[in-house]
């Protein structure tokens, strides 16, 4: 069916399109063509990851009072998964192939008044100053597929108004009427995110399932709302913004441990639920003596105690005493920042270095649960800009400053870029992962890989 779908997209939409384009010349077609393609440096090093992509984009603008842009993927992704010959006649398996729309949205200019713009539809309303990392960030739901695509978030359907006091001054309201999670990392990064789950001595783990129970699709539970006041002054671009909105990542709020055979192994029902948070964000950036200069907070505010509740009852239903135990994951008395600090700077001899440091990755939450990490990234151009070589990327992670040994990770990952002309470029690099302790990092340190990138703009 999704082929069928893409199909009819690819043989009407696209043509006309371009029908489009050709009688009226004010409707600009551009895209990219992408392909990633990674191996492991371990083992049999198998093939991890096969993404091939055609990225769509269509802008149309009218006397300068309106404009229409989409942006659609059209992507063949993912190993093939055969496992039987049926499974050799359905070309969903064979060759999987999807569709999706990133953003399609109309934008009015001078909306009832020359000050005021309002853009409806799907877009991606991207809010703070740091590089990819943006703790305010919040009104789209994070786009986890990679986790090595750090800062991706997916559009969301808004209305997104902006008004403009000044060229200096402006206000934009924010109101997206249903919610929609992030959805997870797929292939090989799949675990990256999940807690680890402990269990009683003696007890084995031999399945598991999960219940998620989802917001519902109404004002009151599903919707976000956030403004943001934004200027410019004494050479510092600042905004101060505020955002009512649900986690896009849910909790656990119950384990139900059941019997599974009579030598101490059960099966485990997992019971996910979302939560609410009110975020005060605030962010500012500025360039002194040539360096860029960044520094972006959030302040979350709960809007309620999360608990998780393992249940035991099943193993010990004789017991008298109670066999469930409660854990407080969130607590509404305590709202928790996270924020980033970084920099930048350009030299003459063609040598680029970005420094971030940064508090609460985004799947973090709650004061006790921060990580804190550093990035950095090392670039120098060759033959005017022709190669790039980062012999210094990547990140250093410490979630227990007191025991260090034990709770750290890092993540180094040099590049090496070559363009081949003025639209397209060949990227090779490696990731390399290592260390301890319960952080997304650490858990990574066994996928090691090779990765080749080529992009083609048009």
């Amino acid at each position: 069916m999704k082929r069928l779908i893409v199909l009819i997209v690819a043989v009407t939409f696209i043509p006309g399109a371009f029908l489009i384009a050709q009688q009226e010349s004010k409707l600009a077609i551009s895209g990219e063509l992408l392909s990633d393609q990674r191996v492991l440096l371990k083992g049999s090093n198998n093939w991890v990851w096969n993404e091939n992509r055609i990225t769509l984009k269509l802008d149309k603008r009218s006397e300068e009072k309106s404009r229409f842009y989409s942006e659609i993927w059209l992507r063949n992704f993912g190993i093939p998964n055969i496992v039987s010959s049926s499974d050799l006649y359905n070309k969903g398996i064979t060759d999987p192939l999807n569709m999706e729309i990133r953003e399609a949205y109309f934008r009015l200019n001078g909306f009832l008044t020359k000050r005021l713009d309002v853009t409806i539809g799907r877009q991606r309303i991207a809010w703070g100053t740091a590089d990819k990392l943006n703790p305010t960030d919040n009104i789209n739901p994070y786009d986890l597929e990679d986790v090595l695509d750090f800062g991706r978030h997916r559009g969301s359907d808004a209305i997104n108004l902006n008004y403009y006091f000044s060229n200096y001054l402006s206000l934009q309201a924010v109101f997206v009427p249903l919610f929609t999670p992030a959805n997870l990392p797929a292939g090989i990064f799949s675990n990256a995110l999940n807690p680890d789950l402990s269990l009683p001595a003696g007890i084995t783990l031999r399945d598991m399932s999960d219940t998620l129970i989802m917001p519902q699709n109404n004002i009151r539970e599903g919707s976000s709302f956030g403004f943001k006041i934004k200027g410019f002054a004494a050479g510092i671009d600042f905004s101060l913004s505020y955002l009512i909105r649900n986690d896009p990542l849910p909790f656990i709020t119950r384990n139900t441990f059941i019997p599974a055979d009579l030598e101490g192994g059960v099966n485990v029902n997992t019971t996910l639920a979302y939560s609410g948070s009110g975020i005060v964000g605030a962010d500012m950036a500025t360039s002194l003596g040539g360096v860029g200069l960044w520094a972006e907070a959030a302040l979350f505010i709960p809007k309620e105690d999360v608990v998780m509740t393992n249940d035991f009852t099943a193993l010990y239903p004789f017991s008298p005493y109670p066999v469930t135990r409660d854990s407080l994951l969130l607590d509404k008395s305590k709202p928790f920042i996270k924020f980033i600090l970084g920099g930048d700077y350009i030299f003459s001899n063609g040598i680029y270095v970005n420094i971030q440091y940064m508090h609460g990755f985004l799947n973090e939450r709650g004061r006790e649960n921060l990580n804190d990490y550093l990035f950095l990234r090392f670039e120098k151009s060759l033959f005017n800009d022709k190669i790039k070589i980062s012999p210094l990327n990547g990140a250093i992670i410490v979630n227990d400053w007191k025991n260090i040994n034990d709770n750290y990770a890092f993540a180094y990952m040099p590049e090496l870029i070559y363009k081949a002309s003025s639209n397209s470029q060949l990227t090779i690099s490696s990731v390399i992962f290592s260390g301890k302790g319960d952080n997304l990092f650490a858990k990574l340190k066994n996928s090691n890989m090779l990765m080749f990138k080529y992009k083609y703009n048009f």
